[in-house]
């Protein structure tokens, strides 16, 4: 059974715990919250889930639609049609990683021009965007 530990702007630390379920397959428990992760079928997995770098991928995603939508909401800007699309290629050298990764933030119907730049500004400097930006120290261990 592995630990990961992550901080939340709540608190200082904040902990996950990820147990092997079968296969490729792995189980992360948060909050009270379940993700399955899994591989596709060329990596032996059962495509039964996304895979922990596609979760990775999704953590970023997701976090600038959350900075974007905040953004939206302080200067009274409706919500509805506010997207994130996201496209990532994968390093072909080693180690392995994820080498790219372009994000597009589609913009509510009726969205000023005007407040592009801002949209653009706070969208960019999400948590997780300023966690790849300044690299968390890692700690793995084996116990």
């Amino acid at each position: 059974m592995g630990q990961v530990r992550a901080a939340t702007a709540a608190e200082d630390t904040a902990s996950m715990d990820v147990t092997f379920v079968a296969g490729e397959s792995y189980e992360v428990v948060v909050r009270g919250h379940r993700i399955r992760v899994d591989q596709p079928p060329e990596a032996g997995g059962g495509d039964e889930a996304p895979t922990p770098v596609e979760l990775f991928v999704a953590s970023l995603a997701t976090c600038v639609g959350f900075y974007a939508g905040q953004y939206l909401t302080r200067h009274g800007l409706s919500r509805d049609g506010l997207g994130v699309s996201v496209d990532f290629r994968m390093a072909s050298d080693r180690p392995a990683r994820v080498a790219g990764v372009h994000l597009s933030v589609r913009a509510p119907e009726g969205f000023p021009p005007a407040r592009r730049e801002g949209l653009l500004a706070v969208a960019s400097h999400c948590t997780v965007h300023n966690s790849l930006v300044t690299a968390p120290e890692i700690v793995i261990d084996v116990r």
